[in-house]
């Protein structure tokens, strides 16, 4: 993987705040791409978390998707930060999306 790319993709999704979600496709848009699956392969490698938080990056129809250590983890993170799920979805999705 391109590392100039995977560097772009933690810059990014450093500026997602606390309380607030985005997705693959809204990294990849705010870098002039389409590579979301490219953004979630290098998320999925983060070493950088949390200071990287990518566990406020989800799929765009809201549900939750993967997580290096778990999903019930990124959920419990997420929780934590106030965000509302119900069957590892995002409640009210477009009240709580970040976009770049």
């Amino acid at each position: 993987m391109n590392t100039k790319f995977t560097e772009q993709v933690y810059n990014i999704t450093k500026r997602i705040p606390k309380g607030k979600i985005s997705t693959y496709g809204e990294i990849a848009k705010a870098l002039n791409s389409k590579a979301y699956q490219a953004v979630g392969h290098a998320l999925h490698k983060n070493p950088y978390a949390p200071i990287v938080p990518c566990h406020r990056v989800i799929n765009s129809n809201g549900k939750i998707g993967g997580f290096a250590s778990g999903t019930e983890n990124k959920i419990k993170l997420l929780k934590k930060e106030g965000i509302k799920i119900k069957n590892n979805k995002i409640i009210n999705f477009k009240k709580v999306v970040f976009r770049f």
